[in-house]
């Protein structure tokens, strides 16, 4: 399969604002970089009307099969990512932040206050990831060994889900 054509969209008010630097977004393009191709990035604010805009007008476009999201997915009033989402997913993946915040409970408690939701809109996978780099680097590990398969899946170049046989 050829590599799989990615947006990661950066969700912090402070990075936005220019007040501090984002180390998220740089973290996430190095650790799908193997597996994807970052077609574009987009630093935004903590803003649901933004975020969902961004996320239809990239999904619609056709020019990417996966949209990674960045921050925004935590208790704070300001953290609206799951729900900008929400606002835009024709269809929910609940598995995705399903195990990555299994896997991370491995490691911390905090990890069951995660919001992120995952989904698809036309032919894109839109995940929400943390904005912590701990957190990122975990919930990448989860991820990235079922994107090939889930993109090849929803481009309908691939029909089985189920586990492949072993021999």
């Amino acid at each position: 399969m050829q590599q799989i054509r990615t947006a990661v969209i950066t969700i912090s008010d402070s990075s936005y604002k220019g007040e501090r630097e984002d180390k998220a977004g740089p973290l996430l393009l190095g650790l799908i970089s193997p597996l994807c191709e970052v077609v574009k990035t987009l630093l935004l604010p903590d803003e649901r009307e933004i975020i969902a805009q961004s996320l239809k007008e990239i999904s619609d476009s056709g020019e990417v099969d996966l949209i990674l999201t960045s921050g925004g997915t935590g208790l704070s009033s300001r953290d609206v990512t799951p729900e900008a989402t929400l606002d835009v997913l024709e269809r929910l993946v609940p598995g995705i932040p399903e195990a990555m915040r299994s896997y991370g409970l491995q490691f911390t408690n905090r990890a069951m206050l995660s919001r992120a939701v995952a989904g698809t809109r036309k032919r894109t996978l839109i995940v929400n990831m943390p904005g912590s780099p701990a957190a990122l680097k975990e919930n990448t590990s989860q991820l990235l060994p079922v994107l090939e398969h889930a993109i090849s899946v929803l481009k309908d170049e691939a029909f089985a889900c189920a586990r492949p046989h072993e021999h």
